[in-house]
């Protein structure tokens, strides 16, 4: 109990964030003093349920000293099931209760507010249920008879020494007043379950007799070193101007000026009297990640925030994201030359290059949450190395519920959506993003299922003043008041005031407090702007590659852009044949995860910006690329061919056209090329309502893709004469899209109304199953957090059972990745280029009846695929049992951390395989392609 007190003194002077610190002090009457002590003895008395008949009972040598003492209890056999009534941090918080309305005259509706942290210190609130049915058990808390009074005498006095001890004696009194926040409850949670997982370990806390030797303070002070946990970013206001600030942070080119959006966003940060939500909306290449990072410097710095997390739509580009992050915190004031906390947060992020060299940096402390399994420590912590001036991936912050308490974070917009969900330990979840500042980016790309958990934990955003910086290209305005009212929790005035704003106003940025009214600031676009020409194309490969002959007569690069990766192989394929095997390159989301680096960064090479590339192709090519080349990837192309897609996402894709100048007059393109155009294909352009093709509507559904045909109509019949112009039409083809009112012509209607039915029922159906695991509202303060998390879903992380959990997506499964040789040898896939120090990982030898050897096993986990819906459903089953066949006790056992419980999918020699009644093929050139098997 004094460790776990000890440590929570400790985070709370060394570790939590001033923001953090200040929401909690707030909700007390002589503010830091009365939390800093409320925490400390909160972790010291979170194990009192321990002194109860139901817990001592466990060890016999024990249970029968203390039975010597008068301390009578039953057998564990005695109390047979009944013990489950009274776990201990249960039976805590009831003694805990009881002692404040007897000892120190508490009412009992107010003891829960504080009790709640002691009942839920194992990661779930206990329920009302749950606290009547332990009242209806007395004997678990103190056996009767004449052993109940020694037990109420024993548990009252241990109580009485915390709170002398811990210092909250004289304080109880004026604290009966208090009603606490429930964000405020939250964290108090939170920091007892940190407290306690790190007094727990033994390698910092040596149990009796190894740390008999040590003081209690010196013992403190040993442990405190070995753990070693880097302190939280103490962020200053930049107060130099927006372009200075911009210059030392950012790597701009020579003489460059920030743009308009970006300047005014700094502005509108440093105007706001209170930090709080700031939603972007711009162009794409505008800058939006800079301005966020540098508004999240001023939000910090005026906040109290002791870091940043940057959520993103996807493992991609948050593994884009994570470079950028680190360069800027190269430059941060107060970050850089000093120790911070860096963590990349998704299901595959050991796998990162950046992210495995920061781990590699630092030693490990075999510390767990004692809620989790916990290795082995083979180090002594005084032996562990330690790093210095540097940005680290500490070791006790990478465990699947602390990853998110690091400092800085770049991940998936899971990792956010997490906060919303019912689930245990879901105060750590709090307690990481209430010590932040938090950016979304790319916020359009989330649909209604993911809207509503999103909403939610914006609304407790709110509560815990979390500043949040929010980055769209293409924000519907409907979308915009939402996310304003559910921050602000102020419906009625959001939707006047931000309501404001013409369709056609863009740039646009809006900002929010906690509680308050929008702010919203218009600034002029930057000089970019281009004029697209937008041109209908029919559906079909002859049509297609025809037209790309007669573009490409002088060369020049083209984008394809493919609704479904089959429509990607198909169109790869033919045009291939048309062209040549050289001049086609393919990209999209089925390629095994090196692969799909080695994609992201040959595209990169190859249609870069030209003052960080020269490798791009003199004649003609032409790449045939799936969703994946819609966002993040800085790239630059001729000519874009694209199906038709929600008109949103289509000005993404028309984002890659373009982008960069190349020449004077862009004269360093062909010359048919140097006017950017757009070709919509993947519809029916002749018939009297557009037909989609059938995949496309799988993806988007035909309501949204009718909407953005109807939009675009008059810029596809127009041709020449009415372009789509960048950046001054984004706004107002997206509000007409989202829009209610009715677009296109009157022949359409009908179509159109089906259509918008179907999606309605649809949406009210996402809304609907979100709702069900979806966290509630932040209560009135003194309520306490009973029954929090219940009817939750147990636990989650970021594998594909939790991603789907905030996600409307059917389950799908995923493999690694090896080759099955001629002799039946199984090795790493033989066109693996080697890593970043040069080392081999093609051919790599994987024995089957040992462990392979870290590095192998690394490059084999790296080549992870995820299967294709054909395998989701009853295939599922199939595909499972077959894949089960290659069972590798050494590999999927517990000896290999990168193989563990992996499904391991063999490709012949020729790289194919049968699964599931399907034949599989893969090439590192087209990915992986899913055939029927003709013999199945």
């Amino acid at each position: 109990m004094e460790d776990s007190a000890a440590v929570a003194g400790l985070l709370w002077d060394r570790w939590l964030p001033v923001g953090v610190r200040k929401l909690i002090a707030e909700a007390l009457p002589q503010g830091e003093p009365d939390a800093r002590a409320l925490a400390v003895w909160l972790a010291g008395v979170h194990d009192i349920g321990k002194a109860t008949p139901a817990f001592a009972c466990q060890v016999d040598q024990l249970a029968d000293a203390m039975r010597d003492q008068g301390l009578e209890m039953r057998s564990v056999r005695a109390l047979g099931p009944d013990r489950r009534v009274a776990p201990h941090g249960l039976a805590g918080q009831v003694l805990l209760g009881e002692w404040l309305e007897e000892r120190h005259g508490w009412a009992s509706a107010r003891t829960g507010q504080f009790t709640v942290a002691v009942g839920g210190h194992h990661g779930v609130p206990p329920e009302h249920g749950q606290i009547k049915a332990l009242y209806e058990h007395e004997e678990l808390l103190r056996t009767p008879g004449a052993g109940s009074r020694i037990w109420r005498q024993v548990q009252t006095e241990l109580l009485d020494a915390c709170a002398e001890q811990f210092g909250v004696a004289e304080r109880l009194g004026q604290w009966r007043q208090v009603r606490l926040p429930q964000p405020v409850q939250v964290l108090l949670t939170a920091l007892v379950i940190v407290s306690d997982w790190i007094a727990s370990n033994p390698d910092l806390f040596p149990y009796f007799p190894d740390g008999a030797s040590r003081g209690d303070q010196e013992r403190l002070a040993a442990a405190w070193q070995g753990l070693d946990l880097p302190e939280p970013w103490r962020a200053e206001e930049p107060d130099r101007s927006a372009q200075e600030l911009f210059t030392s942070r950012f790597e701009l080119p020579a003489g460059a000026e920030i743009r308009p959006v970006q300047d005014a966003a700094v502005e509108l940060a440093r105007e706001m009297e209170t930090p709080g939500l700031m939603v972007v909306e711009a162009p794409m290449g505008e800058g939006k990640t800079e301005a966020a990072l540098a508004v999240a410097e001023i939000f910090a710095a005026r906040s109290g925030a002791g870091g940043v997390f940057f959520a993103l739509p996807t493992m991609a580009t948050g593994n884009a994201m994570f470079p950028r992050l680190l360069d800027w915190l190269d430059r941060l004031p107060g970050v850089a030359g000093s120790r911070h906390s860096v963590h990349l947060a998704h299901s595959k992020a050991a796998l990162n290059e950046d992210f495995a060299g920061l781990m590699a940096r630092t030693g490990g402390v075999a510390a767990v949450g004692v809620d989790e399994a916990a290795p082995a420590s083979r180090q002594r912590p005084e032996e562990r190395h330690r790093a210095g001036g540097e940005l680290v991936a500490h070791a006790w912050l990478r465990g699947r519920k602390k990853a998110m308490l690091a400092s800085f974070v770049a991940g998936t917009i899971d990792q956010l959506l997490f906060a919303g969900l019912k689930s245990r330990h879901l105060a750590l979840r709090h307690l990481a993003v209430a010590g932040k500042v938090v950016v979304i980016d790319e916020a359009h790309a989330y649909d209604t299922y993911m809207s509503v958990y999103l909403d939610r934990v914006l609304s407790w955003l709110g509560a815990y003043r979390v500043p949040v910086v929010v980055l769209s290209a293409t924000l519907p305005a409907s979308r915009r008041r939402e996310l304003v009212a559910a921050y602000s929790g102020r419906n009625e005035a959001v939707a006047g005031e931000t309501g404001a704003a013409a369709a056609d106003t863009y740039p646009l940025l809006t900002a929010v407090a906690p509680g308050g009214g929008p702010l919203v600031r218009r600034p002029q676009a930057s000089a970019r702007s281009s004029e697209v020409r937008v041109e209908p194309l029919a559906d079909g490969l002859d049509v297609l590659a025809d037209r790309l002959e007669n573009e490409l007569i002088d060369g020049g690069c083209v984008l394809v852009i493919r609704n479904t990766v089959r429509r990607v192989l198909e169109t790869a394929r033919a045009l291939r044949d048309r062209f040549g095997a050289e001049n086609v390159t393919v990209a999209h989301s089925c390629f095994v995860d090196l692969d799909r680096a080695g994609k992201d960064k040959e595209l990169l090479r190859l249609f870069g910006p030209p003052e960080k590339t020269d490798a791009r192709p003199s004649g003609r090519h032409i790449v045939v690329a799936s969703q994946v080349a819609e966002q993040s990837l800085d790239v630059d192309f001729d000519l874009l061919v694209s199906d038709l897609c929600p008109v949103d996402l289509l000005l993404q894709r028309m984002g890659r056209l373009h982008r960069h100048w190349r020449g004077p007059g862009q004269q360093e393109r062909p010359e048919r090329l140097r006017t950017p155009r757009c070709l919509v294909a993947g519809a029916d352009w002749t018939a009297d309502v557009p037909a989609l093709v059938r995949g496309s509507v799988a993806v988007y559904g035909q309501h949204a893709l009718l909407r953005s045909a109807a939009v675009l109509l008059p810029h596809l019949e127009g041709g020449s004469r009415r372009p789509v112009r960048l950046p001054a039409d984004i706004s107002t083809l997206v509000q007409e899209a989202y829009g209610e009112a009715p677009v296109g012509p009157d022949h359409w209607q009908e179509a159109m109304k089906t259509a918008g039915e179907r999606f309605e029922r649809h949406r009210d159906d996402q809304a609907e199953r979100a709702a069900v695991f979806r966290l509630g509202d932040v209560g009135k303060p003194g309520r306490p957090l009973f029954g929090w998390v219940a009817a939750g879903v147990g636990d989650t992380d970021d594998t594909p059972a939790g991603r789907a959990q905030v996600r409307d997506s059917r389950d799908s499964l995923e493999v690694v990745v090896v080759q099955r040789r001629e002799d039946g040898s199984l090795a790493t896939l033989p066109w693996l280029e080697p890593d970043g120090k040069g080392r081999r990982r093609a051919s790599l030898e994987l024995p089957q009846d040992a462990t392979p050897t870290r590095f192998a096993a690394r490059t084999a986990a790296s080549c992870g695929l995820r299967l294709p819906l054909q395998f989701s459903g009853e295939t599922m089953d199939r595909a499972i049992e077959e894949l089960e066949h290659l069972y590798l006790p050494n590999w999927q056992g517990k000896n290999s951390p990168w193989l563990s419980d992996q499904l391991i999918l063999a490709l012949d020699e020729d790289c194919q395989t049968h699964l599931a009644g399907f034949v599989l093929r893969y090439s590192p050139s087209d990915g992986l392609e899913v055939t029927r098997d003709a013999d199945d």
